[in-house]
């Protein structure tokens, strides 16, 4: 006997908002297995708003009442069951946040909750990265979203440490990362990976997902350092134009890919990691499976 139950997670990004419906197909006698129903991307870049002038700007909250208005209308279409919505980076930073979440929810009927950076951690770490993690190896997992970095270190299977750190892409794009949260980041990778002699990457996010697509790999491969060290350089060197008409990419991605690219290229170096592997999981995903599990 097979039943199927739909789940909904919608992410509020600092450069876009997502939207998932995901299958959650249940069999006796066997592992529960979730899949990909629809995955609608929204490019409203509430980074620059809130990061910039501290607060969600009229015309991004009308364009975010109209995206979760249609996203409800989704979930209806799809007869989701249950959905969380969560907001990160920039909704934390907005101090006009709380009136922009009471809005969205009279408006059309979707409550927000605005996470932490921990709490945005650990749910991404609660998708499927059992499935990657090899028990005796040592991995740190790079979260890279527009506002904020969240780095989790594995080891034998277990969680060791997870930090959050106030330097995602759109920040770097508006030069807003000084020296001192590089440090950090530097100072806290190699702390917590001192004392391991191989350290593997696991990537999260829609950068590293478009590198690897890009490389044309399959996708069980890692990246290798020197890959990465070279799609940066390469990036670094096209202009925005020539990155969207060149490579087809989305407008939305063309300039934030080159800052994301530094940040794993960072973390590689000081972790001494020489491979990276992307799985496709992200924080919706985290949602729907912390959901199912009775996480959040």
């Amino acid at each position: 006997m097979i039943k199927i139950k739909k789940y909904a997670a919608i992410d509020i990004g600092s450069n876009a908002m997502r939207l998932l419906i995901a299958n959650i197909v249940e069999q006796e006698g066997k592992e529960t297995q979730f899949s990909k129903s629809s995955l609608v991307r929204v490019p409203i870049r509430l980074g620059q708003d809130a990061f910039t002038v501290g607060e969600i700007s009229p015309e991004n909250i009308e364009r975010m009442c109209d995206a979760m208005k249609a996203f409800n209308l989704l979930m209806k279409v799809h007869k989701v069951e249950c959905y969380k919505a969560f907001a990160t980076s920039a909704m934390r930073e907005a101090y006009n946040a709380k009136e922009v979440v009471a809005l969205i929810k009279k408006k059309s009927d979707i409550k927000i909750e605005i996470i932490d950076g921990k709490k945005e951690a650990a749910i991404i770490a609660s998708t499927d990265l059992h499935h990657l993690l090899k028990t005796e190896e040592t991995y740190l997992f790079v979260d890279v979203g527009g506002g904020s970095t969240e780095f989790t270190l594995f080891s034998n299977g277990k969680m060791v440490n997870s930090r959050s750190f106030k330097a995602g892409t759109v920040r770097l794009l508006n030069e807003m990362v000084h020296d001192v949260v590089w440090e950090e980041i530097e100072k806290w990778i190699k702390v917590n990976t001192a004392d391991y002699d191989e350290v593997t990457l696991i990537g999260s996010g829609g950068n590293i997902n478009k590198l690897f697509k890009m490389s044309g790999k399959q996708q069980d491969k890692p990246l290798s350092y020197i890959y990465i060290n070279s799609q940066y350089a390469y990036l670094s060197a096209l202009t925005y134009e020539q990155r969207i008409s060149q490579l087809g990419l989305n407008p939305d991605r063309a300039d934030v890919i080159v800052p994301a690219t530094r940040i794993y290229l960072n973390a590689m170096k000081w972790s001494g990691a020489r491979q990276i592997y992307v799985p496709k999981i992200g924080l919706s995903d985290g949602i729907v499976k912390a959901m199912y599990y009775g996480k959040i």
